[in-house]
């Protein structure tokens, strides 16, 4: 029967989550097994009812009625336990998966991330996951309690006529083969169903992220055609589903029926010509009947199954792609901030043109070093060589003469703050993005506000350092944003620094400000600035010019400006009035 279901190996990968909680496991199977004996007693009593209770009656007149009171309390009780002990493990075992999901996420290797949009991932982990599993017990329970209830029905059978019962295991074999059929046409259905809804999600999440811009170019009506492809496709599948899950109900009923028929026939006919009472025929042909309906829910139980397992199997094959990012065993307590980039070449792609090729780089502990140089040169490329947010193909990177790989890279990261042009905040309070990954001390929090020339503001809040800020800080400026950034640097106190573009697309007022807390944030630290405007990196201490991934130019702005190479051409066209 697991075959009917279940991908080879898949109830060992569902194990650690769901198999641990053997006591509730077996509370709801004896449960179930308490329902489905109650099964066959209702046919029993019919016998001795039709036989002894009318006319000179032997039977108590209140022990009937006593009876069927019991027995339904018995099995709502029991259905009522199996429900409830199932759904423990199920919650428990949804949210032990979560967690390890969603842990997973937070320290898989970025390139094996990149594949997925986050519409994506946040199906696969909320919603995936939790109908999965809501389906898959749902399944299970009723799938034993079922084949519990057959057996017991059956056992029932072969103690009043093993002869004609014997007779309806033929049936078994053909609804078998009809539920494995289409248990594989559901699971790959299922399974496309998933894709395109994801595609689907996806273009709801550009057109929220991208809205000005496909509302500044009129592409709402492509957009909305994109969308309409997918619904159809997705209606078209989710159709598909239906006629598969539609029709192995009727198709087993009318196996069950054409089998049951036959017995019934045959039993009518030994009732001519063998010796037997009326009650214990209509107990055999009751007992038949009722095999009907749980034959009914095992066929129709293979839908919620297969699209459960499904479900979970998209969610663990996701877990298995993602490997953690590579670390090192070192820890450093604090770095001194020598970056050293040694022959460091770096790919996009395995046969795409280098971005860096063979560019060594030494930084001075202290130093401020600007990057700059035609887009596409690979600055950024370079910065983020240093958080390991890539991997050079060739050669390698130090901070204070350790290899990267041989630290720990939450050891390394403690070492790097960033300001980028990028600026994400989370929905929480001002003081916890402010503190982000550190423990929140108020003090220290404004301290460090008041640095970043946002602390004015901030007290003008309702909330103060306790306001909310929404869906990535919405209702600030594209200034304040930035000084929110720069505070949360000043909070982390690394002692390298990686500024990428951080005065970008700012008002002069704003700009100023920033440059002001940038200023108090720098000093001290070993700092790579990223930059196009060139005005805002004349004070750096060198100022590296990269091309086509290599460097070209290196030395202070008067020393690079008095050679009237590369760094004078973009400066002068960097002057040239907008």
């Amino acid at each position: 029967m697991r075959d009917l279901f279940f991908r080879p190996g898949s109830w060992r990968r569902l194990r650690p989550y769901f198999g641990n909680q053997f006591g509730f496991w077996a509370l709801a199977a004896l449960a179930t097994l308490i329902t489905a004996a109650t099964e066959p007693v209702v046919p029993a009593l019919l016998g001795p009812l039709l036989d002894q209770g009318f006319g000179q009656s032997k039977i108590p007149l209140w022990l009937v009625p006593a009876v069927l009171i019991g027995l339904f309390a018995v099995r709502g009780l029991s259905v009522f336990v199996a429900k409830l002990a199932l759904a423990k493990v199920a919650n428990d075992g949804v949210m032990k998966l979560r967690r390890v999901l969603f842990e997973r996420m937070q320290t898989a290797a970025l390139a094996d991330l990149a594949p997925y949009s986050s519409s994506e991932l946040s199906n696969t982990v909320v919603y995936e996951v939790q109908t999965g599993v809501g389906q898959l017990v749902h399944g299970l329970l009723t799938l034993v309690k079922d084949s519990l209830t057959l057996l017991a029905l059956l056992a029932y059978l072969l103690y009043l006529n093993w002869q004609l019962s014997l007779l309806v295991f033929v049936l078994f074999p053909a609804v078998a083969w009809v539920m494995r059929a289409f248990t594989r046409r559901m699971y790959k259905v299922t399974h496309q169903t998933q894709d395109a809804t994801d595609k689907l999600a996806y273009v709801i999440e550009e057109s929220v992220l991208a809205h000005r811009i496909i509302r500044l170019h009129g592409a709402q009506t492509a957009q909305a055609e994109r969308f309409a492809t997918l619904s159809k496709l997705l209606r078209q599948l989710n159709m598909k589903a239906a006629v598969v899950g539609s029709a192995i109900t009727p198709l087993t009923q009318m196996l069950a029926a054409v089998t049951l028929s036959v017995v019934i026939a045959l039993a009518l006919w030994q009732g001519k010509t063998a010796a037997g009472t009326v009650g214990g025929f209509v107990s055999f042909i009751t007992g038949m009947l009722m095999l009907i309906a749980p034959l009914k829910s095992l066929s129709e139980v293979a839908n919620p199954i297969t699209r459960g397992m499904a479900a979970i199997d998209r969610g663990l094959d996701f877990l298995d792609r993602l490997q953690d990012e590579p670390s090192g065993e070192m820890d450093l307590p604090r770095a001194h901030g020598h970056v050293v980039f040694e022959q460091v070449t770096v790919r996009y792609g395995q046969d795409g043109p280098p971005v860096l090729d063979n560019l060594s780089l030494d930084i001075a502990p202290g130093e401020v070093v600007a990057l700059v140089g035609p887009s596409g040169g690979g600055k950024t490329t370079l910065a983020n060589l240093l958080p390991r947010f890539i991997e050079p193909q060739g050669g390698r990177v130090l901070l204070d003469g350790h290899a990267l790989p041989s630290l720990q890279t939450a050891a390394l990261r403690r070492q790097i703050g960033m300001v980028s042009q990028d600026i994400v905040m989370l929905n929480q309070s001002i003081a916890d993005n402010v503190a982000l990954g550190l423990s929140v001390d108020r003090a220290r929090v404004q301290a460090c506000l008041e640095a970043a020339n946002l602390g004015a503001h901030v007290a003008s809040l309702p909330a103060g350092i306790d306001t909310l800020l929404g869906h990535n800080a919405s209702e600030l400026s594209g200034g304040q944003r930035q000084r929110l950034a720069i505070a949360r640097a000043l909070y982390k106190d690394a002692p390298v620094l990686i500024l990428d573009e951080a005065t970008s697309a700012l008002d002069n007022e704003s700009e100023r400000l920033v440059q002001q807390a940038l200023a108090r944030l720098v000093a001290g630290r070993t700092t790579l600035v990223i930059a196009h405007r060139l005005s805002t990196i004349e004070h750096a201490d060198r100022i590296v010019v990269i091309d086509h991934g290599r460097i070209v130019e290196q030395g202070t702005h008067a020393e690079l400006l008095a050679r009237g190479g590369l760094y004078t051409r973009l400066h002068q066209s960097d002057m040239q009035p907008t």
